[in-house]
């Protein structure tokens, strides 16, 4: 079922500045770092294309149902945009980011000689290889994890009721990938919410207005829900837990 939510963007952030005003500010990234993202972001809508991009893999899996066997190209063509979404939420992220997009490109390197997600996880399945460090199974679930972590900001985000990016993050990792991630990372990833965007240079970065971001955002959820729910029975219709 698509998900509505209440529109938030005309609501202010004060308790949310308060917050990071009385936490004091952690490293940024350099306006000169800045400056260079917003020109190469300056004419497109990153947010627009993963939405895009998702509703298109999620239209071929719900008109051939969960059974289908995916093409891999076509996911990870898909999963390389939402890079440019965790580059936008700054050095919090800055772990999940590399790991990710780590995770992606190796897939995509495997996508000639692999073809499918099937045939990753028929692959490792036989070699008793599917949680080993460094195998396609092991990445592809990472990379579940990202699109994940991204589907929950996005939710938290938009029924927070005040638009605060620091709480819907932090609610969203803790969900979805502190789990897996050392206490070194967690503890990196949590000191390094303070450092967020706000809400002006979220939309700013995404180069969408108010009510677009809003609607991308709905679109983005919608879709990643239905490849999600793919990944995982990729798992689960092989009797392997996804508590890893």
């Amino acid at each position: 079922m698509a998900l509505k939510f209440h529109s938030f963007f005309s609501r202010t952030e004060g308790s949310c500045a308060e917050k990071s005003e009385n936490s004091g500010r952690i490293s940024r990234i350099s306006k000169d770092e800045d400056d260079a993202f917003e020109d190469a972001t300056a004419e497109t809508r990153p947010l627009s294309a993963v939405a895009d991009a998702f509703e298109e893999v999620s239209a071929v899996v719900k008109d051939k149902g969960l059974n289908y066997d995916l093409d891999l190209k076509t996911f990870c063509d898909a999963c390389s945009l939402v890079s440019i979404l965790f580059g936008c939420l700054g050095m919090a992220f800055k772990f999940a980011e590399l790991e990710y997009v780590s995770k992606v490109s190796g897939l995509a390197e495997a996508s000639e000689s692999y073809g499918t997600l099937n045939n990753i996880l028929d692959f490792d399945t036989q070699n008793d290889t599917v949680r080993t460090p460094g195998s396609l199974s092991r990445n592809l679930r990472r990379v579940r994890q990202g699109l994940d972590l991204i589907r929950a900001l996005f939710e938290n985000f938009l029924s927070s009721g005040n638009g605060c990016l620091k709480d819907a993050a932090s609610t969203a990792y803790a969900k979805t990938c502190a789990p897996y991630h050392t206490w070194a990372v967690r503890t990196a990833v949590y000191a390094g919410m303070y450092g967020l965007p706000t809400r002006d240079q979220l939309l700013l970065k995404l180069n969408e207005t108010d009510e677009s971001a809003e609607r991308e955002m709905i679109r983005y959820i919608n879709a990643s829900i239905l490849v999600i729910q793919y990944i995982d029975k990729l798992y689960t219709s092989r009797n392997i837990s996804l508590d890893w």
